[in-house]
């Protein structure tokens, strides 16, 4: 039987987990299979022992893999496990005595305002379809804090430029209302005509397209984001996910409260949003240190 098959059937179905994240499992699974395979043992996760699974935590972290990507992991194979206990497939959970190693803090890289300000006031993106769009692309992301999953999903109906607010479907089909702000509504509103205007059919309602009216995928939306963040900043990261940092960065730092930004990025706990609280605290000390006569 493919356990692993199955598995993923039962994350996309029962779950209803995204495409990207059931993509994650897999090549989580399938690096896990590799493993397995490089110790002469079978490709079955049945026989698998807890010791199995600290060989393949140690040789991760001796392959420089960061704790977070071991946490990960791990994390993909816990769920795949219980998974196997559910269906009665297995009766020990070789994961029960796992320990993993204490993560190394790490800050959300972020673009400075000055930055993000300098790209989207005075950097020009054109006046055809493709610069209006790319333009559209990297504001929204930045003024809503929404994943580029939630950007490729939004359909036409999604948006209510009305009421100046867009719906977004996020994790486990979670909705939420994110509101925007009024000049960037214009811009949505010359977006939308332009993308009428010269893509002569529209794919099933998708508000984002591609030059030739496909929908947007991942790696379309990576290279537009990393193409025009390489204009004003430095940081090694320049992905969709990085805009999400600043925005939840840009909103503590301007007196935004917690619970507000947690509910505006589709946070599941507060503890998930509380990390960008350190950005905040680190530029407060950065500015104690310049300005305190005693610093």
């Amino acid at each position: 039987m493919n356990y692993k098959e199955s598995f993923l059937q039962y994350l996309k179905i029962e779950k209803r987990y995204s495409q990207h994240t059931v993509r994650s499992y897999l090549n989580d699974l399938d690096q896990f299979y590799s493993f397995l395979t490089s110790l002469e043992l079978p490709e079955d996760p049945i026989p698998v022992t807890s010791g199995d699974i600290r060989s393949w935590i140690v040789s991760m972290l001796e392959n420089n893999y960061s704790t977070v990507s071991v946490h990960r992991k791990i994390s993909c194979l816990r769920v795949f496990y219980r998974y196997l206990r559910k269906e009665g497939i297995i009766k020990n959970d070789p994961l029960e005595k796992i320990v993993l190693p204490k993560r190394k803090k790490t800050l959300p890289v972020f673009v400075e305002e000055d930055a993000i300000n300098n790209l989207l006031d005075n950097y020009s993106f054109g006046d055809g379809f493709a610069g209006i769009r790319n333009r559209t692309i990297i504001e929204l992301l930045y003024t809503t804090g929404m994943r580029r999953s939630e950007l490729i999903g939004l359909r036409d109906n999604d948006l209510d430029l009305a009421e100046g607010s867009v719906k977004v479907t996020g994790k486990r089909n979670k909705q939420r209302i994110i509101p925007l702000v009024k000049p960037f509504i214009k811009r949505l509103d010359e977006y939308i005509k332009i993308r009428n205007a010269n893509v002569e059919t529209l794919n099933n309602g998708w508000f984002f397209i591609t030059d030739k009216g496909n929908k947007l995928y991942d790696k379309y939306v990576y290279n537009i984001v990393n193409s025009y963040l390489a204009m004003v900043t430095t940081i090694e990261k320049k992905s969709p996910h990085i805009l999400r940092h600043t925005f939840a960065t840009h909103m503590l730092n301007r007196g935004a409260d917690l619970n507000s930004i947690k509910e505006l990025l589709g946070h599941a706990n507060l503890s998930a949003t509380q990390i960008y609280t350190h950005n905040t605290f680190e530029k407060l000390k950065k500015v104690y240190k310049q300005a305190h006569p005693r610093a």
